[in-house]
């Protein structure tokens, strides 16, 4: 059995995705009158034209759900630690996919180790990568990073979460999965920001090359593999989500940069990430200059014209 805990778009997806290839799947979400609606139309609002397989069971009965050998976890990151604490067990021997993307604001670390503080006797592993909910749900092919450091599990993931089109490559490098997972999402807010302000397609590419090394540049220092961010998790998600109009944060970085608002319901994990990235930065003294502005523009410190007189006026060095 294979719980999928978060019924918001990419959750649901997985499991109308795992459910198609034979899967026992249960979907848990939060809200009872939510969860009871969507097990009797087998329908969501977050995934139009999407019908959910009668193979799915649909709960907010989370203590239940729980009990899977293999939890994947797609709810918010900064929502990550919570949803673990209100969970009873301990999970010891389990497996938990952390599907979500950021950088904890409170401990500035990635999911795995929000997983290892709550539940010190599960097996963490991180499921991430360029991909679009719609996608996953209409059976679209797509290929996604699983990493786990160990070895055996990762490999047991690797079959289990594999289907006739998800394509999961393996990988030990948890560190460099996590953090182009994370940065991509403030790299596609920048590169938002930049078409909203109609700052054209050369400047969106500065800013793709540029981000890409920052966050190689962070990745690196925390113990990462370089050949780790330039693969999926890191340059395919970024290539993703810096151009797509489907990415959340790329849409909210194009309202920024119109000076219009943003519907405040729908989750941009890439604003709390660019705090949290900046904090981190600051303290481990690695520059991060884009990942700054983003922060400030997020937090309404700085205007566009501003973040880009901040940008542009940096010394000129070799690349």
């Amino acid at each position: 059995m294979i719980g999928v805990l978060g019924a918001g778009a990419f959750g649901t997806a997985l499991a109308v995705a795992l459910a198609r290839d034979g899967r026992k799947v249960m979907l848990w979400g939060r809200n009872d009158e939510t969860m009871a609606e969507m097990a009797r139309t087998r329908q969501t609002a977050r995934l139009p034209g999407v019908t959910l397989p009668e193979s799915i069971e649909i709960t907010a009965d989370l203590p239940r759900t729980a009990k899977a050998e293999t939890l994947l976890l797609s709810v918010p990151m900064q929502t990550l630690s919570a949803v673990l604490g209100s969970i009873d067990s301990s999970l010891e021997g389990q497996k938990l996919v952390a599907c979500c993307k950021g950088i904890d604001l409170t401990t500035t670390t990635g999911p795995s180790h929000v997983i290892a503080h709550a539940k010190p006797g599960a097996l963490p592993a991180i499921l991430t990568g360029p991909s679009f909910a719609a996608d996953i749900a209409r059976g679209l092919p797509t290929a996604l990073t699983l990493a786990c450091e160990d070895a055996e599990a990762g490999l047991v993931l690797q079959h289990v979460l594999s289907t006739k089109t998800l394509r999961l490559y393996r990988s030990l490098d948890v560190t460099g999965a996590e953090v182009g997972g994370a940065l991509k999402n403030v790299m596609a807010i920048a590169c938002g920001a930049c078409i909203g302000a109609g700052l054209g397609d050369s400047a969106r590419a500065a800013l793709m090359t540029r981000g890409f090394a920052e966050m190689t540049r962070l990745a690196v220092h925390l113990g990462a593999k370089p050949e780790t961010i330039t693969g999926l998790s890191g340059l395919g998600d970024l290539a993703l989500t810096c151009t797509s109009d489907l990415s959340r944060n790329y849409r909210y970085g194009q309202s920024l940069g119109r000076a219009e608002g943003f519907d405040p319901s729908v989750t941009v994990e890439g604003a709390a990430t660019a705090r949290a990235v900046t904090a981190l930065a600051t303290r481990e003294g690695i520059a991060m200059p884009i990942s700054a502005v983003v922060a400030g523009l997020t937090e309404g410190r700085v205007t566009i014209a501003e973040a880009l007189d901040e940008l542009l006026s940096r010394p000129l060095k070799e690349e």
